[in-house]
């Protein structure tokens, strides 16, 4: 994990944001590490935790100005967000292929440690879920190593 990285997790949750680690991180939480160039974040899509999220991209630095991004992107279905460049790239989700509802998602999260802080990570059911949904060739893959 990328010292950028740990900052924005720290960041999210200061300002007490609801999101999830997906994509390869997630994988590796559930003991199936592989490569990846970025860092992908489901963000719960509310007013509130929009509200959230955008404090914490602005304590973290990232140049929201830049990006004409305004508050209201972060409530959106199919909204990305992409800070910076791989292999440092972050991505914000506020939609996963193959999973409707962050709130679902949310209650079979897993949790790890990370700078004394609890960072909350897809569960293994809503993992597979959204591999078999994206069904990309990675995916495919992902979900063999998964033993799903």
């Amino acid at each position: 994990m990328t010292d950028e990285w740990s900052d924005l997790l720290a960041a999210l949750s200061e300002a007490d944001a609801r999101f999830l680690v997906v994509g390869a991180h997630a994988m590796a939480a559930h003991g199936v590490p592989r490569g990846t160039q970025d860092l992908d974040l489901w963000i719960e899509p509310t007013l509130d935790n929009a509200a959230r999220v955008w404090r914490a991209l602005a304590a973290f630095g990232a140049p929201l100005e830049t990006l004409q991004l305004t508050r209201e992107d972060f409530t959106r279905p199919d909204t990305v967000v992409q800070l910076g460049m791989p292999p440092l790239r972050i991505d914000l989700l506020t939609s996963l292929s193959g999973l409707p509802s962050f709130a679902n998602a949310w209650n079979g999260r897993l949790t790890a440690t990370l700078m004394g802080r609890t960072i909350p990570i897809l569960g293994r059911a809503e993992l597979i879920a959204n591999k078999r949904a994206a069904g990309r060739l990675k995916d495919q893959a992902d979900l063999e190593a998964l033993g799903a």
